[in-house]
């Protein structure tokens, strides 16, 4: 059995495939995706956990990027994926987590490693 070679792509080429029409799969659980999430026009949400369930929705004519926070359930859900039969996907490295970093666009509230802007100030959250 030959190895799988994963493609990988950072944020950046991330948000130019998106772009282009690919498709982003979200495999984070639905507390985290509520709490935040990407902020562009082909989001899939599956949970990880839910994956095998709903596996059908994804489909399998397209070209598709999975992510995750650091990119570590991505990169299963990627072999995981590539197992049953898929073969236009994209592994997003280092996730949301290097995507915020970059600040890009999110909806909802982020709490990863943003740098504060008030220093102190009561008016942060």
């Amino acid at each position: 059995m030959e190895e799988l070679r994963i493609k990988e792509v950072c944020p950046t080429s991330t948000l130019e495939l998106i772009k282009r029409n690919y498709l982003l799969l979200d495999v984070r659980e639905k507390k985290e995706f509520n709490q935040f999430s990407f902020d562009v026009p082909r989001v899939l949400h599956i949970p990880m956990s839910a994956l095998a369930v709903r596996m059908n929705e994804i489909p399998k004519s397209e070209k598709v990027i999975v992510a995750s926070l650091k990119g570590e359930r991505s990169l299963q859900v990627v072999h995981l994926l590539h197992d049953y039969g898929f073969d236009n996907l994209l592994h997003m490295k280092k996730g949301l987590s290097k995507w915020v970093q970059k600040g890009y666009p999110i909806k909802g509230e982020t709490t990863i490693e943003e740098k504060s802007c008030c220093r102190g100030e009561s008016k942060c959250k």
